[in-house]
Order: C-alpha cells, then structure tokens, then sequence
C-alpha cells in the first residue's frame, strides 16, 4: 500500500512500521514508515465504525472517537466504515471524493448522460411544427438514431422505444419530401 518516496515501488509490508531504517528492495534508498494498525486490517462491511478501544488505533479524521479501517487512497487520511467512500477498488475520504467529483478526475463516476433518444425525438417531433424545417432535421435524426443505438440511454434503464419513433418520424418526413421532390421534377 506504501511505496518508496524515491522510485515509487511498493514497500513490502515487513518493512513497514519498524523502528529502523529499511533499505528499498528496488533503489536501495533508507526508509521509515510508521504506520496504524488500521493500514493493514481488513475492511469490515455492514458497520458504521467502532469505537476507539486502544490508545494505539488510528481514529477517523472525521469522526475522532471512531475507529479508523482503511487509509484513503489518494491523502493518506484515516477513515472509518461510514466515511469510506470504496470505487473502482480505491477507497476515498468524503473531500478527496468531493474534490475528485467535482474536477472530473475520477474515472468512472457518472452521475450524468446525454439522452440521444429524447434529443433524436424532440427534434423529430417539434420540426413537424414548422414543416420546411424538416428536410434538414431528418437526416440529423435519422443520423443520432443510427449513431447512437448502442451508446447509453439514461442512468435509469430504459427501452429504445423513442429512437424507433424518431426514426420512423424522421423516415415519414423524408418520403414526404421524396414525393414533392418527384411531383415537382417528374
């Protein structure tokens, strides 16, 4: 879980927490690393954090009086089961998972999609309202139908109900214009 200020290679975990220096298996360079108990203890699940019983158990940054379980992967800060925030097998402390919210920085987080399908159908249906719009708005249907079949529709599953009538919408409005298009040429 540790690893060398030098080179950056991990530490193996009898190196960590002796009273002398440890040389790096990798570089070689002099270490120390003192650490909790709670470093190497494994996670409990289904508790909200113990109370402190010895004097040498690491407590919560957040909560003092509760007993720290895991190190928070991207500070360092002690945490206990109620602020451990566990994605992607790290685990986070409330302010670096805050802080990695909101600078997009964590992979994976999605709280947010675009909705092709209702896009795709909006325009298909509000370009019947002004019809000469339609002989731009449903190629681009059509378009964002195809396109995005398979890209996620929404956090909350749905079906893809609302690109089959996009496309069928978007499809009506092209015949139509083919029709004009012949009638007037032919």
């Amino acid at each position: 879980m540790l690893n060398c200020t030098k080179c950056d290679t991990p530490l193996p975990g009898q190196s960590l927490d002796s009273c002398a220096l440890v040389a790096c298996p990798s570089c070689s360079a002099l270490l120390r690393a003192d650490v909790y108990p709670a470093l190497f203890r494994e996670l409990p699940r289904g508790q909200s954090g113990d109370s402190l019983q010895l004097d040498k158990e690491a407590g919560c940054f957040y909560h003092p009086r509760k007993k720290a379980v895991v190190p928070c992967s991207t500070c360092g800060r002690f945490v206990c089961t109620l602020c451990d925030v566990a994605l992607n097998g790290q685990h986070l402390c409330p302010a670096c998972f805050e802080k990695g919210k909101t600078k997009r920085k964590i992979i994976n987080l999605e709280n947010q999609r675009t909705c092709y399908d209702s896009i795709a159908l909006m325009v298909a249906a509000t370009s019947l309202l002004v019809y000469w719009f339609t002989i731009f708005t449903a190629p681009l249907v059509i378009y964002l139908t195809v396109r995005h079949w398979n890209s996620p529709s929404s956090i909350i599953p749905r079906t893809k109900i609302r690109f089959v009538l996009a496309f069928i919408i978007a499809s009506l409005q092209l015949a139509g214009w083919i029709y004009v298009f012949t009638q007037m040429f032919f």
